[in-house]
Formats: structure tokens, sequence, C-alpha cells
């Protein structure tokens, strides 16, 4: 069972959106954090910050802010982020809700831009915006390098929408689909908004860098086979979900195909870096037909006469395509052709 402070007075308005942190692992870098929920242009919020097992001093992080009201702690066992999300959201009262990983920042006018944008439009089920991706990253970039229209169950599914992790959505659409999935470790955040748009409304994306994301070496978010499983289970999920009729389930198929012809490339990929440079590129020649282009071409070429500099070139290649670095990021790796 959870332990935690009780939330507000229910005397008291509620605050007009909660912001939920989740903490596991990333302590030394909670403050910066929080000081970055505190620089809000916009007052009315609460914030609930919940370390669920933590193996480092949450607690001690957490406590220079605890003199701001408007910032609670919540300690519970660990149980994954996506339970932990759902015991904050639990534990506050705000009919909004803002997504902000313990190791990412919001920028100052973050919700002054979403709160109003949430309320004046009821058809809006979820506000994104851009982002900087920062940290383990061969190069700082924003997550979408151009304007995106209004979001579809469609257009999110094949991630021609991209939803930053540090979006908006009504405390009601949460409890109307049952919460974050616990089963879901991650891409727990892109399940939801599936979820949430498989119900009606559209997501709505803000042209502007209103949010800080870091990428950690080793996180979830810098493995790119990590996430590509993540994606087939939410595809799979998705379509179990969906009536067999809907329009969507044709894209699904072809989702899930093309998503697991590029997990089995990357565990091509991977046998080579491991050292079985033979095994490795016969699996890659049977897979040859997912990417396409110069690069790629004169690769192949080069590892028949001289298959030992195959290893060397995908490592790099690895190291080239972490998260973080490609401009089109996961949307590209589940396209059928792709050009190195």
């Amino acid at each position: 069972m959870a332990e935690s402070v009780a939330a507000p007075d229910s005397l008291n308005p509620a605050p007009r959106v909660a912001v939920i942190v989740p903490a596991y692992g990333v302590a030394h870098l909670l403050g910066e954090a929080l000081a970055s929920v505190q620089a809000q242009s916009f007052a009315d919020w609460e914030c609930v910050v919940i370390d669920d097992g933590a193996p480092d001093d949450v607690a001690g992080a957490v406590a220079p802010f605890l003199s701001d009201p408007r910032i609670r702690f919540l300690k519970t066992d660990n149980g994954g982020v996506s339970l932990a999300r759902n015991r904050a959201i639990a534990s506050c009262t705000a009919p909004l809700l803002t997504l902000l990983d313990g190791d990412d920042l919001l920028r100052p006018d973050y919700l002054a831009t979403m709160v109003p944008l949430m309320e004046a439009d009821a058809g809006i089920t979820i506000a994104t915006c851009n982002a900087r991706i920062f940290g383990a990253v061969a190069d700082e970039r924003c997550c979408f390098a151009r304007p995106q229209p209004e979001g579809t169950l469609r257009n999110a599914l094949d991630r021609s929408f991209g939803i930053y992790i540090g979006s908006t959505f009504r405390r009601a659409d949460w409890n109307r689909v049952g919460g974050f999935d616990s089963a879901f470790g991650v891409c727990e955040d892109f399940e939801m908004w599936v979820r949430l748009l498989m119900r009606g409304g559209r997501a709505h994306y803000v042209d502007r860098v209103l949010g800080d994301y870091r990428v950690r070496a080793g996180s979830a978010s810098a493995d790119a086979g990590r996430m590509l499983l993540g994606n087939l289970k939410v595809y799979e999920k998705t379509a179990r979900a969906l009536p067999q009729q809907a329009p969507e389930q044709a894209l699904l198929a072809e989702l899930i195909a093309t998503t697991r012809e590029a997990i089995a490339f990357e565990h091509a990929i991977d046998r080579v870096v491991d050292g079985d440079t033979r095994g490795g590129l016969a699996d890659l020649a049977r897979l040859r037909q997912r990417v396409a282009g110069p690069v790629w071409r004169a690769s192949f070429a080069l590892w028949r006469i001289a298959p030992a500099l195959a290893r060397p070139m995908l490592r790099w290649r690895r190291h080239r395509h972490s998260r973080g670095y490609e401009p089109t990021g996961l949307a590209r790796l589940l396209t059928k052709r792709t050009a190195a």
C-alpha cells in the first residue's frame, strides 16, 4: 500500500493543474525539475513527487522544496513508472494533469500556455509541444523539426504525429481509460496517448519549445531496441482492443509487421557487434529490404570483400542512431525503407 502525505484539503479549491513527477533513480537531478516547476509564470498548480522505492535519496532531494505548500511528496513501494504515476495522480485533485519526469524540465511558460488552451477547448484530449533534447546525445536538437497538424489516433499510431512525454491531459479521461497500464515499463506514455485518442478527441500541438527532455546514458529512452519492443506491444494491444472493422486495423497490421522486421534487423546488428560477424551478416542480408540508399549498398558490397569491417562500422552506426540523434526518431525506424 502507498504511504503518502495527505492530499490538499477538500475545503480548498482544487488547483487548475497537477504536475506529476516520478523520481526513480534521478535524485541528483530532481532539484532542477522542481525549480522549473516553481519558475512557472502560471501559479495555480500542485505538484506531486513520487518515490516508488528508488535506490537513491529522493526524500533528501525534495526536502528543500516542501516549504512550498504546492509541492507534496509521496513514497511508495516499487511498482514501476506506470503504477507510480497512477498513485501520484490518485493523490491529487486538479482536473488537468501534466507529466514531468524527474530529470526533465518545464520552460517558464509551459503551464501558462497549456492550461488555458485545455480549459478553452473541450475537444482537445492531449496538449503537447516541442522540447529540446539534451544530455547523452550526439547533438542537441528539438523533438520535432517542423510544425505538426492536429493529432488523431491514426497519425499518433504511425508516429507521423509526435506526442512529447511532458504533455497535458484531463484527469477525467485518465479515470475513464483506467490510468496508466502497469504492464508497460517502456512506451507507457505512448500506450496512454493511444488509449486516450481511441475515445475520440484530438491531440493539439503547440509549436514552441516548452520543455527540455534529458537523455541519460543507459536509460530506456536511449535504447532503440527496447523502444521498438515497447511499440510492438502497444500496437498488438491496440489491435486487440479495436473492433476488427476499425479503419486503423490495416495500419496496425502493417505497423506490427514492420516493427517485427525492424527488431529482427536490430538483433542482426547486435550479433555483428557482439562478435558473430558471419551469422549477423547473414541475417542482415536476409533483411536487406529494410534499407536502401548508397551508403547501405556500398556497405554491403564492402562487407562481402572485408567482413571484419562490419563490426566497427555497425558499432559506430549503433551509436550514431541512438535516441536523440535521428531527426525523425522512431517514426523513421518504422518505415519499410530506411536510408543510412
